[in-house]
């Protein structure tokens, strides 16, 4: 009797063994994409493979948190600032957003009216701060094959304070839950001096 449990214990395990391997292996889980991304092909890439249009209207539109320090310059002391920014689809290639933002010389904010031209791969942006001062502002959409897009904004000179500024801004989307802008400020014809880094994420996520 101790013979024939041993036995049929062996068997029952070699058959859950048998069943076990049969089965096929779980696929790994990708990390989400930036929609427009360039797809997973199945092969490493080649010079000759392009990546797809950035896709605006699914990246952007929604509430973003963001946290930024500044140093001191034209447009006001150094110090932190933090807000949220909302984008909105108006129709076709337009957009706006709206921030509402505090830092070290109170609250304020700022609307923007933004066009895409897919096609162009070019953003326009008209930025109307409520400190005081507006500009446009207009970067090409980059993108490589590992399915990040960049931005490089370059303002018309402005004026403030009796300053003539400019701004430039290198936007990095690394995710769809996170960007990164490098953001530099020129005064009076001078030289782009780093006016910080800040990082906007997708509100809501922990």
């Amino acid at each position: 009797e101790f013979t024939m449990r041993v036995m049929f214990t062996l068997v029952a395990v070699a058959v859950a063994m048998t069943v076990l391997s049969a089965q096929p292996p779980t696929p790994p889980t990708e990390p989400p994409q930036i929609k427009g991304a360039m797809p997973n092909l199945g092969r490493p890439t080649e010079a000759s493979d392009k990546a797809p249009p950035f896709d605006f209207d699914s990246y952007f539109p929604g509430a973003w948190t963001f946290e930024w320090i500044v140093p001191e310059s034209p447009l006001g002391p150094a110090g932190d600032i933090a807000g949220t920014t909302t984008f909105k689809a108006v129709e076709g290639k337009f957009f706006i957003s709206d921030t509402n933002a505090k830092g070290p010389a109170g609250p304020f904010k700022i609307h923007e009216r933004i066009a895409y031209h897919i096609e162009n791969r070019t953003i326009v942006r008209y930025v109307t701060d409520s400190r005081g001062f507006s500009y446009m502002s207009i970067a090409p959409v980059g993108s490589d094959l590992g399915g990040f897009y960049y931005m490089y904004f370059e303002s018309e000179p402005f004026t403030y304070k009796g300053k003539t500024l400019r701004l430039k801004e290198n936007w990095r989307l690394t995710s769809p839950l996170n960007y990164k802008v490098s953001m530099t400020l020129s005064v009076d014809g001078g030289r782009f001096l780093n006016y910080g880094n800040p990082w906007w994420q997708k509100a809501g996520i922990k």
